[in-house]
């Protein structure tokens, strides 16, 4: 880990060239999710390709740059599309975006995913707010050395997501008439999706919902001392005795027609953000 300091720090040169804002919050966009990046007043979009350190997206639907901007007046920086392992990336690089985040000045990170439904009070189309996490990428983006400039060696991890923010986005479902659940997110690596008896297991010991991102993301931003607060789209159910063939596409729409309720929410819990 002790060469991300510096990789941090180069990355954030070259987008101070491009944008000298200081972000209040940072937000990563899942798959089918980017058109938030619409209600953002934009101030620089910069390619991940100019940035030194950043992978390149590869995943169906995401665009792969930066917007930086203000979103309900609380200048931000998002991600319009993310890295995955399935991509051949580690987690250090598929997280290096966070820690550049916090860099820039970031303290809340916001993130969104499409993810398979396991709870069957669950739909396709519903939100579920994560409550809590389980790692099961047989990874940690922690590993190594640790730089204590970065973060401590042992985090804790007893509420990964803020309390308060899971509080703020579901009077903000309440408000909207969202449907909107809390629950555990699991993360696997992908990128083949579960079988039958993998779904078993992963409802069995306490997942609501299954996807392949945003766990190692919270685990770094929990590691640098950011807030966070964690959307899933639920795009496909996965209940194992009723198990259809999965349909990219569908997922994707699924997703897509599920926007309009996740920006409503994350531009609810970002309007209660103090601006000083």
């Amino acid at each position: 880990m002790l060469e991300l300091y510096d990789q941090i720090q180069e990355a954030v040169a070259e987008i101070r060239r491009a944008w000298p804002g200081t972000p209040k919050a940072g937000i990563i966009l899942g798959t089918g999710l980017g058109s938030l990046v619409d209600r953002i007043d934009v101030e620089a979009t910069i390619d991940y390709e100019s940035v030194p350190h950043f992978p390149r997206s590869t995943a169906i639907s995401h665009r792969g740059r930066l917007v930086c901007g203000r979103l309900e007046g609380l200048p931000v920086m998002a991600m319009e599309g993310r890295f995955h392992r399935y991509e051949g990336y580690s987690l250090k690089q598929i997280t290096l975006p966070v820690r550049v985040m916090k860099a820039m000045g970031a303290d809340l990170l916001v993130l969104s995913n499409a993810c398979g439904g396991m709870n069957p009070y669950y739909r396709c189309g519903d939100i579920m707010l994560i409550e809590d996490q389980i790692n099961l990428m047989g990874d940690n983006p922690l590993i190594g050395i640790n730089d204590d400039r970065l973060g401590p060696r042992f985090p804790d991890m007893s509420e990964p997501y803020d309390h308060a923010l899971i509080e703020r986005a579901l009077a903000v479902a309440r408000r909207e008439n969202i449907r909107a659940h809390q629950g555990v997110f699991v993360a696997v690596t992908g990128p083949n999706l579960e079988t039958r008896a993998e779904y078993r297991f992963l409802r069995m010991i306490g997942a609501d919902v299954v996807g392949m991102s945003t766990v190692p993301e919270t685990i770094v931003a929990v590691h640098s001392g950011m807030r966070v607060v964690g959307f899933s789209v639920i795009t496909d159910m996965c209940l194992p005795d009723a198990l259809e063939v999965a349909d990219v596409d569908a997922i994707i729409k699924t997703a897509q027609e599920a926007e309009p309720k996740l920006t409503k929410l994350v531009m609810g819990v970002l309007a209660e953000e103090p601006r000083a």
